[in-house]
């Protein structure tokens, strides 16, 4: 039978470490990022004035995107327009990250600033909603919670959190809703 060879059995045997090492790469980077992104509880008594933190541990959404931002959102950007965003829950909305990660305290001069790209369609109207993005953030775990506002609703802003870890943000404007998780580091 001509163009059948015989197998060269240490290649085989190469392949087949190949991936059993790729594969045990795949699951220790799994538990890594699994370990990242849910929270925990200490069992430390609150200090004064922080908030006590539930006994549930909860996994944290937050899911920062690299790629190209959607054509709705990169009004203002040149070419192909990347930068480090994360979707609403409904799609509704994306916060384009200019300091990523995020920090809880920056030390080197710069802020947290994000731009909030709400599409077109979600933009009401209605001359008498409310021209603010207001943002409830909660920290994950935790009883804590801060409100912030982003005069003239969807924008530009600089958005500082009191403590590091993953928020939940309900986000409203111009009578509409969406969500999302993001992280501040310490």
């Amino acid at each position: 039978m001509g163009g059948v060879g015989k197998v060269d059995e240490s290649s085989t045997r190469t392949g087949r470490s190949e991936m059993v090492s790729w594969g045990r790469l795949m699951l220790a980077s799994s538990v890594v990022l699994l370990a990242g992104c849910t929270t925990t509880t200490s069992g430390a008594a609150p200090t004064a004035g922080a908030a006590t933190t539930t006994s549930t541990a909860t996994a944290c959404a937050a899911r920062v995107e690299t790629g190209s931002l959607p054509d709705w959102a990169d009004a203002g950007f040149s070419g192909d327009a990347r930068a480090p965003h994360v979707f609403g829950a409904k799609g509704d909305i994306v916060a384009v990250l200019f300091a990523h990660p995020l920090r809880q305290v920056r030390t080197d001069g710069s802020n947290n600033k994000i731009l909030w790209v709400a599409r077109a369609a979600t933009t009401s109207p209605d001359p008498t909603a409310p021209a603010t993005l207001e943002i409830t953030a909660r920290l994950d775990g935790t009883d804590t919670r801060v409100i912030r506002e982003v005069p003239g609703g969807p924008g530009p802003s600089i958005v500082d959190l009191p403590e590091a870890g993953c928020w939940r943000l309900d986000l409203r404007w111009s009578g509409h809703t969406d969500t999302m998780d993001l992280v501040y580091a310490p």
